[in-house]
């Protein structure tokens, strides 16, 4: 592994609640101070493309698209030129970006039919399984969608019948001195979640959690 081999090495992984979970979702957690020098082998940018391309969707649809932007390439510059404020500081310092995009229409035209339903839901499950693998490798992620969408949708030459969705930044952990104050705090907040009891609902919503103990405040 690129990273340590200890899930608890680092004060935001694990968490309370999360220690039951298998690895690597147990030590998933967003970082945002990266080592700028750090490089993928494109045989690890493929590793993780592939855990992407091996997401259920609905019928094996595939509806997604994914953008690899490497330091030093087109596609970084057109990314880094989009970025907001927030992100401007932290993202083009990891090891590569991927940016997503889903076939949400089968023509160009505004009120052509959907390609799928549940296109997004699928990108979502592709960007997550790209994650997990990321930290299998002992790397991090960390997704946003905090960039110019439109504009970059066009420095891409992405068809009408797409939709960009959002990023992720892959890296190693960087040392907190070499950026600013504000981005190095991000990487020591506390991981807060919702109570199991606000949104697991064993009948109608808003109704009883499925089994005692879920409304107990989790982390």
């Amino acid at each position: 592994m690129t990273d340590t081999d200890d899930p608890g090495s680092h004060p935001q992984a694990p968490q309370p609640s999360a220690e039951v979970l298998a690895e690597p979702m147990r030590s998933r957690w967003s970082a945002s101070v990266y080592d700028d020098q750090h490089r993928l082998s494109e045989g690890e940018i493929e590793t993780l493309l592939r855990a992407a391309q091996w997401a259920p969707s609905a019928g094996n649809s595939q509806p997604w698209v994914v953008f690899v932007c490497v330091p030093g390439t087109a596609n970084h510059d057109r990314l880094v030129a989009t970025l907001s404020r927030g992100n401007s500081g932290w993202v083009p310092r990891a090891s590569v970006v991927f940016v997503t995009a889903a076939h949400v229409r089968t023509g160009e035209e505004p009120d052509a039919p959907a390609y799928s339903d549940y296109a997004l839901h699928d990108v979502g499950q592709a960007a997550a399984h790209l994650t997990l693998q990321a930290r299998s490798l002992g790397l991090h992620a960390h997704q946003f969608a905090g960039f110019d969408h439109d504009a970059l949708a066009e420095a891409l030459e992405l068809p009408p019948t797409h939709r960009l969705v959002a990023g992720i930044a892959v890296g190693v952990l960087g040392d907190p001195a070499d950026v600013d104050e504000r981005t190095a705090a991000r990487d020591h907040r506390d991981r807060v979640r919702k109570p199991l009891g606000e949104w697991a609902f064993g009948g109608r919503f808003g109704e009883a959690p499925v089994a005692d103990g879920l409304a107990d405040s989790v982390s």
